[in-house]
């Protein structure tokens, strides 16, 4: 598993808050939710989101919005509209003055807005959840990504468009799997841009050696790897792996393996019940208190002080 296939490990949508925004103008909604991941899609008309810092960003039918929390944004029919709701963590939307306006707007199955026939059409996805796998991949994006429609095209758009409203078993988990395929394909395309600049391991997944073996590594990041046994897998000697995966990824493989073990470390800790001593094994370490030491000198804190903290 890859960092951009971690996505689907990471903040996968699993429930995710997810709904068709009908809005005429004037409107301004302020959101305020704190979630990792927005994903925004305008169907119809237009719209503007204004971030805390930075440009307004214009959407257009066919755009696509990435917005990383947990810095609030604005989104409304102008960059001036003074906000008249805001909505909060858990998607919660009430007035300024916090009266709760999320029967009085909702308009039918995943569907949201101040009018049933309103000028401006939104696709919205939030992501609940955050992850150490995906973190190093978002850590490599801007706070607001934009996709213009003339700049990319997804056929995933019209299927979302088609399949919000629908009420049928097992919707959830198509709209969630849906969004999920949507965000990656947004990432990719924004990385695929000229003058882009993803990340240094991003890049290195298309060489035929590092490739590879950062593939070996993720797959399998609890088997005793060396430099030599991962280059005998990879088909090189030891100095042309070690050579090229630090040029390419910008570390020694051990170091960017102890990185990799220690975010599913943190993950696993965070999602589950296991064990320290379970969680441990499951990632590469030979005990408990071989992670807890690594995971101390890296992260600043014991694996279980992190799972109190979170």
């Amino acid at each position: 598993m890859d960092a951009l296939a971690g996505l689907l490990d990471g903040p996968r949508a699993k429930g995710a808050f997810l709904l068709r925004m009908i809005m005429e103008p004037p409107w301004s909604v302020r959101i305020e939710d704190r979630a990792p991941l927005c994903l925004m899609c305008v169907t119809e008309g237009e719209a503007w989101i204004v971030p805390a810092e930075g440009h307004a960003v214009h959407l257009r039918p066919g755009d696509i919005a990435v917005a990383r929390g947990p810095e609030p944004y604005t989104v409304a029919h102008e960059p001036g509209a003074a906000p008249t709701a805001t909505i909060g963590p858990g998607g919660v939307c009430t007035t300024l003055s916090g009266e709760p306006l999320s029967e009085s707007m909702r308009l039918g199955v995943r569907t949201w807005g101040n009018s049933p026939d309103g000028a401006n059409t939104m696709l919205v996805g939030t992501y609940q959840m955050d992850g150490e796998v995906s973190r190093r991949l978002l850590d490599a994006l801007p706070p607001l990504l934009h996709l213009p429609a003339e700049v990319w095209s997804c056929p995933l758009m019209p299927f979302l468009d088609e399949e919000i409203s629908r009420d049928e078993p097992g919707q959830s988990v198509v709209l969630d799997r849906v969004l999920d395929l949507l965000l990656i394909a947004a990432v990719r395309a924004w990385f695929a841009r000229p003058g882009a600049e993803p990340p240094a391991w991003y890049n290195a997944m298309a060489d035929p050696v590092v490739g590879r073996a950062l593939r070996l590594l993720q797959n399998d990041p609890a088997r005793p790897w060396t430099v030599a046994s991962l280059a005998g897998a990879a088909g090189v000697s030891r100095a042309a792996l070690a050579r090229r995966f630090t040029g390419l990824v910008g570390e020694p493989p051990m170091a960017y393996l102890t990185g990799w073990r220690l975010a599913l470390a943190a993950d696993l800790l965070r999602e589950t019940d296991l064990t320290v001593e379970s969680v441990a094994r499951q990632v590469g370490y030979s005990s408990a208190f071989a992670l807890s030491a690594s995971f101390k000198r890296v992260r600043g804190v014991s694996p279980q002080e992190h799972r109190t903290r979170v």
